[in-house]
């Protein structure tokens, strides 16, 4: 078998994600595969993994890379792989997962799959974020792979906020804040907030209010190529942008948040054709036959 790397991505702290990660390292490892770990990760993964050549992330070409925690973990993963392409395959250590879709008790078929290259491959919409200054240059810059929020610094005081679309202002909200979200995130923070569940292959942004006091503040499904803007106007409260809930700028009065798709997709690698009404109803345990009992049951009583 020719040489193959791959990278494993756990949780930086569960003994279990690094357990499984162990589990699966050994296995693939006696298939020959190379294995790559983030560095802060290396010297408590060889400790367990003695006879497997463990490396930390370097420029060795990676087809691949096992991400063992929740979908927080594959977020954290997310800012290594998508500059990259490097596509994320997940193994669920946490509650709710959407991104990461394999339980611990699939390592079997993980290892197979990893092997036999039986993963298929789903391209994610990725934002892109700028926040420019009043001077017209450019303060900070980032993506998201779940959603961008702009929020309120003081909890006393409103965020006034003048959103537009695609160079045509829309409304300005008094708000909290208000998030501009993937499909992939639509089942995260806007999903708290509010707004629509909208399919994973699904080409949109989604653009939701926090708290607005407004007559029109309903959820907003966008085109893929459209552009938002939130800007704070002068005199006005500053906020704080958030990515994914993991990289933040504080946005002061006169600056403007520009965010649009990126180029660059985020890649997913599944093992099974679980559609996404599946995963929708197992993850929130909705109920499928409707949340009155069904009249046998109540005839019974």
């Amino acid at each position: 078998m020719a040489d193959r790397t791959v990278a494993v991505l756990l949780h930086p702290e569960r003994e279990e994600a690094l357990e499984a990660a162990v589990t699966f390292i050994e296995t693939i490892h006696a298939d020959g595969f190379h294995v790559q770990v983030f560095p802060e990760d290396e010297r408590r993964v060889a400790a367990r993994c003695p006879r497997a050549h463990v490396t930390s992330i370097g420029d060795q070409s990676v087809e691949l890379a096992v991400v063992f925690g929740g979908d927080g973990t594959v977020l954290r993963a997310a800012e290594w792989a998508v500059p990259l392409g490097v596509p994320l395959l997940g193994v669920n250590l946490g509650h709710v997962g959407f991104l990461a879709e394999l339980e611990t008790s699939d390592l079997e078929a993980l290892h197979r799959g990893v092997v036999d290259r039986r993963y298929q491959l789903e391209q994610r919409l990725v934002l892109e974020v700028r926040v420019v200054a009043p001077d017209g240059e450019l303060a900070w810059r980032s993506f998201a792979v779940n959603e961008v929020s702009l929020e309120k610094l003081a909890r006393e005081r409103m965020l006034n906020v003048m959103v537009s679309v695609d160079a045509r202002p829309l409304s300005r909200w008094g708000c909290d804040g208000v998030l501009v979200s993937t499909p992939t995130g639509s089942t995260a923070y806007a999903f708290s907030a509010g707004g629509p569940v909208v399919w994973p292959d699904v080409q949109a942004i989604l653009v939701v209010p926090l708290s607005a006091h407004a007559l029109f503040n309903r959820p907003m499904v966008l085109s893929p190529s459209s552009e938002v803007e939130l800007e704070l106007p002068l005199g006005e409260t500053p906020g704080v942008i958030w990515c994914d809930g993991r990289r933040s700028f504080d946005v002061g009065v006169g600056y403007r948040v520009d965010v649009r798709s990126l180029p660059t997709s985020l890649t997913i690698a599944r093992l099974s054709e679980q559609p996404f009404t599946t995963r929708l109803v197992k993850k929130f345990a909705l109920p499928v036959n409707g949340w009155r009992r069904p009249p046998e049951t109540r005839d019974a009583d």
